[in-house]
């Protein structure tokens, strides 16, 4: 519902054509809202092929002689029934790439694999939130949306290596990747990952979301410059080092806390920035929609947030999602 589709739309916004494959009736996600169906499959066309059907199999045929890549996004057991698989389709076309998007890869097995499942299976969901809490899971779908982004990744180094072959991508692989540091941390030191208030980084001191007069401000001071500039401006003395204020973590985050009541979230951002210290005010969706009115675009009759990779010289053509091709393939074939 998401995987698959966010990752070939971000292919179709650089200007690839994609083909979207939908079951008789159309995609799943069609039923969730127009809205939701747009933010999705923008740039597409459509056809519906029923792949269980002869007439099915073959049009699909045609398409993947005529084309780069096939991108799926089911179970292991249906990726392989119907012969979605470069193993299977090589016959047609033998520089096809094929990636399959699986909860646990091509051999991991058909268990449900949802964004929310994998949270929890590969324990981001344990280390998100407050630690007097339950654990808790991001508001958007993280796990989905990796994983579009790292198959699309792996589609194109294939096609750029002129050779066909098999890309399996699975959410769970994914997900403990981009536990990277966390991961480490754990295999090479034993340091299991712990919640901090607040969201508070595990190492870094003061790195977190503070309350202040109004709103919470993310402040996120890595470096001992960062801290320098904003202790002065905050006034605060001491912990001029990393690995000092690590060490001393309760007592800083203490002073800066007591500091940050003194002003507002949005007043804090306004004289820090231009510091260059690294800091926002906690803002809504809405408010950051209306702050970066450029990231807006128009596809037909939707407003939707364009493409995060801008390439000098080109721009992506914002095509609206596309209506649901009922024709057979039988059909599509005369």
């Amino acid at each position: 519902m998401l995987a698959g589709p966010y990752a070939t739309m971000m292919l179709a916004d650089l200007g690839a054509e994609v083909i979207k494959v939908e079951p008789p009736g159309g995609e799943i996600s069609r039923q969730v809202s127009d809205s939701y169906f747009a933010s999705l499959n923008r740039g597409k066309r459509s056809i519906c092929l029923d792949l269980a059907s002869e007439p099915g199999q073959a049009k699909l045929a045609e398409l993947v002689a005529d084309s780069h890549a096939l991108l799926v996004n089911m179970k292991p057991s249906v990726i392989r029934r119907l012969g979605l698989t470069y193993d299977n389709l090589r016959r047609f076309n033998p520089q096809i790439v094929c990636v399959a998007m699986t909860g646990f890869g091509l051999a991991g097995g058909d268990d449900p694999a949802f964004d929310y499942v994998i949270q929890a299976a590969t324990g981001v969901a344990s280390m998100t939130g407050d630690p007097d809490g339950p654990p808790t899971l991001p508001g958007y779908s993280s796990a989905d949306n990796s994983t579009g982004l790292t198959a699309a990744l792996g589609l194109l180094a294939m096609i750029v290596s002129g050779k066909g072959g098999q890309v399996d991508v699975s959410l769970r692989d994914v997900m403990l990747s981009q536990l990277n540091y966390r991961a480490a941390a754990y295999l090479n030191d034993g340091a299991e990952p712990r919640r901090y208030p607040f969201g508070a980084h595990s190492y870094y001191v003061p790195a977190q979301l503070f309350p202040t007069a109004d709103g919470h401000l993310a402040l996120f001071i890595t470096h001992d410059g960062f801290w320098k500039s904003f202790a002065q401006e905050a006034k605060i003395d001491g912990f001029a080092t990393m690995a000092e204020r690590a060490a001393r973590r309760e007592e800083v985050l203490d002073v800066v806390t007591a500091v940050l009541a003194g002003d507002t979230a949005l007043g804090w951002e306004a004289r820090l920035k231009p510091l260059g210290i690294p800091t926002a005010a906690v803002r809504t969706l809405p408010e950051a929609l209306a702050d970066t009115p450029e990231a807006v675009v128009a596809a037909g009759d939707f407003r939707l947030v364009g493409s995060p990779i801008r390439i000098a010289g080109y721009t992506p053509d914002y095509r609206p999602p596309p209506a649901l091709a009922e024709r057979s393939a039988a059909q599509s074939s005369s």
